[in-house]
């Protein structure tokens, strides 16, 4: 709205469970809850979304104080002084290390993942969390270099490099498997850990680098949308790996749960800025082409759900 979108319908429609009824957010409960506590969100910039959205839904009841940034803000801590309660968002769109550093002669700027090492941006601080939010998958779609035992094992979109296309899901699948391995092993890490599911973007007529646009301004009906065939294969890695990973968590008295969030977003193609992530893009020209986000969403917006279903889970935990 302050970059002048001009419909606000978006703002009202909520999403339904099937079977039971989803309370409003309520800031004071939440706070009351995590009193004394430290909460991570740990993922790509969907993540800093939804750590944007709960911030928001919490200074209803106490501004926080800014306590920390780095200078991309990627990395950001806020704190709620009248209840001791630190937020804490960490950028690690892969969860595995990372690096674009020329490697055993692999070009510079050409992103190497390495599927047997755990990113530090989250492995030196999980021991401080009482609770994290997991999250990850869109990175996985640019073009990359995977390595095992610092050896290249394979590369997705790699043209003219003679390596083995591993295939989307397979790399992620090892990356969340080593990432709930880290988590369930850490033994100075006792927490709840939520996993949030992959959420697909509503690009149309082209991508966000070749003039995709979402113009909707009223959700689908459950029948005029389909999760993309390779977003399906993502979740479904996503859903085989976690429930792995609770079980083993379960039998060591860990709590993992799922926040199944992918469903509900497919339904919401309005809920994105569109064109209007930059300020008032049409103020020159009404036929400006403009770059649309597609993939983020409006605040206030669809994901004030997540900390919604966030706050019902630890009311029943």
């Amino acid at each position: 709205m302050k970059n002048g979108r001009p419909d606000s319908g978006y703002l009202y429609w909520k999403w339904k469970p099937d079977g039971c009824h989803l309370p409003r957010f309520n800031a004071s409960r939440f706070l009351h809850i995590v009193r004394n506590k430290v909460w991570g969100f740990i993922g790509d910039s969907i993540a800093r979304n939804n750590v944007q959205s709960l911030v928001c839904l919490l200074s209803q009841v106490e501004d926080p104080m800014d306590a920390y940034h780095d200078e991309t803000y990627m990395f950001r801590r806020w704190y709620f002084p009248s209840y001791n309660f630190t937020l804490v968002v960490l950028w690690s769109p892969y969860l595995i290390k990372k690096s674009e550093d020329e490697v055993n002669g692999l070009p510079k700027d050409q992103i190497k993942l390495y599927l047997d090492t755990i990113d530090e941006s989250w492995k030196n601080q999980l021991h401080e969390f009482d609770f994290i939010v997991l999250s990850g998958g869109e990175w996985f779609y640019k073009s990359s270099i995977s390595l095992e035992k610092n050896k290249v094992v394979g590369c997705h979109y790699c043209p003219g490099m003679n390596f083995t296309e591993l295939g989307i899901p397979s790399v992620y699948r090892k990356a969340l498997r080593l990432a709930f391995k880290f988590i369930t092993t850490s033994p100075n890490y006792k927490g709840l850990t939520f996993f949030r599911t992959f959420t697909s973007d509503h690009f149309e007529n082209g991508e966000w680098f070749s003039g995709g646009t979402c113009n909707h301004t009223v959700p689908f009906q459950k029948d005029q949308f389909s999760m993309p065939l390779l977003d399906a294969e993502m979740r479904k890695v996503e859903l085989e790996e976690f429930e792995k990973a609770a079980k083993e968590g379960f039998a060591k008295g860990l709590r993992l749960k799922l926040l199944d969030t992918s469903h509900s977003l497919l339904l919401r193609p309005d809920g994105h800025p569109g064109p209007y992530r930059y300020y008032y893009p049409f103020a020159n020209n009404s036929h400006a082409k403009v770059q649309n986000d597609c993939l983020h969403w409006c605040l206030p917006g669809p994901i004030d759900s997540w900390s919604e279903i966030l706050l019902e889970i630890l009311q029943h935990d």
